[in-house]
Order: C-alpha cells, then sequence, then structure tokens
C-alpha cells in the first residue's frame, strides 16, 4: 500500500561517546482531582498564568488540596504569567491507567487524551495523585508508578512519532521506601523522569510542582540542578516522612539509580535538586533532561522546515540526484532555522570557525526513482561540568 506523503525524522543515538514565556517552557500538570461546579470540569484541559486564576475556577485548598499544592510549588519556581495546563482527573484512576496509550483513542488514557487535546503543544506532562489507600512499596515505590514508567514511555513516542509533538512525562514518586529500590538505569525510557522526595513529613507522594516550575523558568540547555541558578523555592524537604537533612544515603541511592530528588550542598543553604536524569542507561545519549528537551525542540524546528518542501518540485542532476543548488538551499534552511531559534540563543554550542551549532547534510541518492532524500541532523549540545576534581597543596615555588 503507498504511504501518504510525509517527513520522516529517526532520533540517532550513540554519538556522544558517553558510558520568558516560551513554547519551550509550556508544561501541563496532569492530576487527581474533584470537579467544581461548572467552572472547573474532569477531563478537561484549562490554561492557567497564576495561583489567581487556578481559584477563579473555583479550585481551593479545601477542595483540591493535592491539586492545589501542585500548582502553588509550580509557582513558586516559575515566574507567575508563565503558562501552565492543567488537567484534572478521576481521583479512582492509577497513574498506570492515566498513562497508558491504549490501542485506541476511545481506550486512551488521560495523557494521550491531554498530548491530543493540546495539539501538540506540550514539551512535557507532571503527573501525581491523590490517592488515600495505596499498597506499600515493593521496589523502592508503589507497583502503579513502576509499572506506569513503560507506559508513559511508549505514550511519549507516540506523541512524537504520530503527532510529531516530542515531550517529555514527569512522574510523581510515590510511597519511596529505600528498600529494594528499583533501578531505573536498566529501563530504557529516556522521556520519563519519576521524581522522589516532598515538603509535606506525611506525604506519599513528591513535590512534582516545584520540578515542573523550575525546568519552566530554565532554558532547554539548563540543567534543574544548576546552582547558579539557586536554591528550590522551599524550607524543608522530606524523604520517607523523614528530614531530607538525615537521607544523604538515600539521595545517593536514588540519583545511582536514575531518579531525581532534592539534595544539600555544603556551604549553601537550602535544597537543590540533583541532576536531570532520566529512567535509562546513561549510555544513552538522551539519559538527562536537557539533551532530552534539546534535540526534541531541533526536531520540531527540523519538521516545520522541512514540511515546506514536501512534495515539492525539485531541479534534479542527469542521473535523477538534487541538483547542488537545491541541496545548498535545503542545507542552508534547516540550519539557519535551527541557528536562529537555538545557536543565537545560547542553546547549543557553536563551532568555532562557522558559529553554527548544527550541521545538516543530504545524502546521495537517486530522487527521481525513490522519491525519498535521506539527510542527516547533527546538533552540537551544551557540556555539564557533573564532577571537578581538584588537588589541592601548598605553593612552595614558583614553577609548580
Amino acid at each position: 500500500m503507498a504511504q501518504l506523503p510525509r517527513v520522516k525524522i529517526t532520533f540517532a543515538s550513540g554519538l556522544l561517546g558517553k558510558v520568558g514565556d516560551s513554547p519551550d517552557g509550556l508544561l501541563a500538570l496532569l492530576v487527581s482531582s474533584t470537579a467544581v461546579g461548572k467552572d472547573f470540569a474532569l477531563d478537561t484541559p484549562y490554561s492557567i498564568r497564576s495561583v489567581a486564576d487556578l481559584e477563579g475556577l473555583g479550585v481551593t485548598k479545601k477542595n483540591n488540596p493535592v491539586l492545589s499544592k501542585h500548582v502553588r510549588d509550580y509557582y513558586a519556581e516559575a515566574v507567575e504569567g508563565t503558562e501552565l495546563v492543567i488537567y484534572g482527573v478521576d481521583k479512582k484512576k492509577t497513574m498506570l491507567e492515566l498513562v497508558t496509550k491504549g490501542d485506541t483513542e476511545e481506550e486512551a488514557g488521560a495523557l494521550r487524551q491531554l498530548i491530543t487535546l493540546s495539539k501538540g503543544r506540550l514539551r512535557g506532562v507532571a503527573v501525581a495523585l491523590d490517592a488515600q489507600d495505596e499498597p506499600e512499596a515493593t521496589e523502592g515505590l508503589t507497583a502503579d508508578v513502576i509499572s506506569a514508567i513503560p507506559k508513559a514511555q511508549e505514550t511519549a513516542v507516540w506523541a512524537t512519532e504520530t503527532l510529531y509533538a516530542p515531550l517529555f512525562v514527569l512522574l510523581e514518586g510515590r510511597g519511596f521506601n529505600r528498600q529494594g529500590l528499583k533501578d531505573l538505569s536498566e529501563l530504557d525510557c529516556n522521556r520519563v523522569a519519576v521524581f522522589v522526595g516532598d515538603t509535606e513529613e506525611k506525604s506519599k507522594g513528591s513535590a512534582v510542582g516545584l520540578l515542573a516550575g523550575r525546568i519552566a523558568r530554565l532554558g532547554i540547555e539548563k540543567n534543574v540542578g544548576r546552582v547558579k541558578e539557586g536554591s528550590i523555592n522551599a524550607e524543608r524537604f522530606f524523604l520517607s516522612g523523614k528530614p531530607l537533612e538525615t537521607q544523604s544515603g538515600a539521595v545517593a541511592d536514588l540519583y545511582s539509580k536514575g531518579y531525581i530528588s532534592p539534595r544539600q550542598h555544603v556551604g549553601r543553604v537550602g535544597y537543590y535538586f540533583t541532576d536531570d536524569r532520566l529512567a535509562t542507561a546513561l549510555s544513552d545519549d538522551y539519559a538527562q533532561l536537557t539533551a532530552r528537551r534539546t534535540i526534541d525542540k531541533a526536531y520540531r524546528i527540523a519538521y516545520d522546515t522541512l514540511l515546506s518542501f514536501l512534495l515539492d518540485d525539485l531541479e534534479v542532476e542527469a542521473d535523477g540526484s538534487l541538483h547542488p543548488a537545491v541541496i545548498r538551499s535545503w542545507e542552508q534552511e534547516v540550519t539557519g532555522a535551527i541557528d536562529r531559534a537555538m545557536t543565537a540563543r545560547g542553546e547549543l554550542s557553536a563551532d568555532s570557525d562557522s558559529g553554527s551549532g548544527c550541521r545538516f547534510t543530504i545524502a546521495p541518492g537517486n530522487l527521481l526513482s525513490t522519491s525519498t532524500i535521506t539527510a542527516h541532523l547533527a546538533v552540537r549540545p551544551k557540556g555539564y561540568a557533573r564532577y571537578i576534581d581538584v588537588t589541592l597543596g601548598f605553593l612552595v615555588s614558583q614553577k609548580q
């Protein structure tokens, strides 16, 4: 069967040698909620820009304490005026049910429904529950969260391949127990992050609103744990109901197994995010949220640029290959679009000679016989100083 004309972009991996109001920061909070009259309905996306907007929908600490907390946390980190999409769902739904893609639209979970209703605008979705009775954790978190990770990945991949709308999913780590903690680095879910740690002592969930707000505030190339960004806007943090100050071993364990959590730095007041790990091996090119957001933005720009060329009439050589002038034109269009939108904003590392942060090349081929143009797009990301090693000693000679 003949396929519809289309533009297809495939993510390349294994290339890094690793063992203001912007759509880049448009996130959604998908949270278990209670409907409020005609002003706030479930399974309906609402765009807000402040806590006051949420209250304008009739949502309060009393009728929706969990949703209200996450929104307040979000705007504790993000600047008021930043757009946030909120999507309330039935409290009876498990996280697994919420993030499952389903084989049809009728079987789709709330995450897929939200992505579809948002028409590809979202760059990330944070998912949190308001559950009263949950089984105890068996693999460090509740079984519901662990089983939801690959399903969330599947839905995010579906959004990328079907809607050309790549995004990531941030899951609330619930019921944290250090015993038997699942190693997320053994998974292959490079579009899913799990955050553990809350500002409330008796909470079974986590403060995903704070992390979502920090992500929305930062440029795509900025790590959420960047010390220069300052501490998290929270007075205290707990893990398993215990003050974070007493849980340094648990923080190290969480990080080594691919989770995001709060931490402290000696000599600095307050709390910071450990890093921006995703649920995949560190050898994955997209093991960090910065890499994920960077490559996803390049994807969107390249797709939009190349879509303008779809079914265009093109000059070819005698052997059926593209005319050199056409090749140069395409290469300039794509690299120019990415450099203007990313390199010029400091989101990519610029080449010292050309000043470009990307390279787009078209491979030789017979367009007349195949109607297919094969190309390669590479962008140069930023590097991150995760480990700084210094040798300290006494200066006894000017020659040292």
